[in-house]
């Protein structure tokens, strides 16, 4: 989708991104520009060298974004180079970063082109025993991710604000923050903000369980899944890792709700605290889908009415 987010590159720059990166005697042999994300602009090479593989491309600094995606890329690329070192779950290769901003305005990396599909463009076309199969191995690899433990709670980027001594502080410092992203972007709420932090502060308690710090991917929606001959071969866009409760994990939301997952994973997490922890977390992520909106930009009004929708959908669910 088109996203005000985006830096776009032309094939010459490109070419010179790979040439300062792989050698002057590298250069691209063919480019497509990668259209399925919605925040970083991506590209498929193909280089004279033979190789294949994806160039990234983060927003500029001058791009509004919201207060969480602050230093997004730096994230992306040391949340899989860690993946990528214990070797428990299948992640790209990073070949090279750049965040020095010297040969354009903004950081890019470039990883290893996965061979595969997006699970949400093939989910349709294959059986029910092979989507139950994906699923729980996909439960199998998030229980693994979220294994790994934090030295403290917050967004992965050690140079952000968002960081403290309990879940229960940090999630608080997540939420405020969003609300005043909406505030600066002038998000057309269709319910008042002073309601929604009220109610969302007067649930915080429930957070007090969560006393250790874990690995989050948080946005392992199906199109982050990658998928050959109905085995997972690749989890991608890690740059919204953070450390926390697990289950802020996407298929913990209600949009999802897989039991296959949940096998896979060894737990349902259906007691009174953790269903009210998925409340305040799915309420979270609407809030996300709506006021991302202003910062990107999309070119479609179609996607603002189904945000708007869907949060008003998601607050009637979180005061039941």
């Amino acid at each position: 989708m088109e996203s005000f987010t985006k830096t776009k590159l032309t094939t010459e720059q490109q070419n010179n991104l790979v040439g300062a990166t792989f050698g002057s005697h590298v250069s691209i042999n063919r480019s497509t520009e990668l259209t399925g994300g919605y925040f970083n602009a991506a590209y498929d090479l193909l280089l004279s060298d033979g190789r294949a593989m994806i160039l990234k491309i983060a927003p500029s600094d001058e791009t509004d974004t919201l207060n969480y995606e602050q230093d997004i890329m730096s994230v992306e690329v040391t949340a899989m180079r860690l993946m990528k070192s214990k070797g428990t779950v299948p992640v790209p290769e990073v070949y090279a970063y750049d965040n020095s901003k010297e040969m354009i305005s903004s950081e890019f990396f470039f990883m290893e082109k996965i061979v595969g599909q997006p699970y949400n463009e093939i989910k349709e076309e294959l059986s029910l025993q092979q989507r139950i199969s994906i699923e729980e191995e996909l439960g199998r690899y998030s229980r693994l991710i979220n294994e790994i433990p934090g030295e403290r709670f917050g967004l992965f980027s050690a140079s952000t604000l968002v960081k403290g001594n309990s879940w229960r502080e940090v999630f608080k410092h997540l939420i405020i923050n969003l609300l005043e992203d909406a505030r600066r972007l002038k998000a057309e709420m269709p319910i008042p903000l002073e309601n929604v932090e009220a109610e969302i502060i007067s649930r915080l308690h429930v957070m007090d369980v969560v006393t250790e710090p874990r690995l989050i991917h948080w946005d392992l929606w199906d199109g982050n899944v990658f998928v050959r001959e109905g085995r997972i071969v690749a989890l991608i866009d890690w740059e919204r890792a953070l450390w926390g409760d697990p289950l802020m994990e996407y298929y913990f939301r209600y949009i999802e709700n897989s039991e296959h997952f949940c096998r896979g994973y060894g737990n349902s997490f259906d007691s009174p605290n953790e269903c009210a922890r998925k409340k305040l977390y799915d309420l979270y992520i609407d809030l996300i889908y709506f006021i991302e909106y202003y910062s990107r930009k999309y070119d479609s009004q179609g996607h603002l009415k189904w945000a708007r929708d869907n949060l008003l959908e998601g607050w009637k669910r979180f005061m039941n």
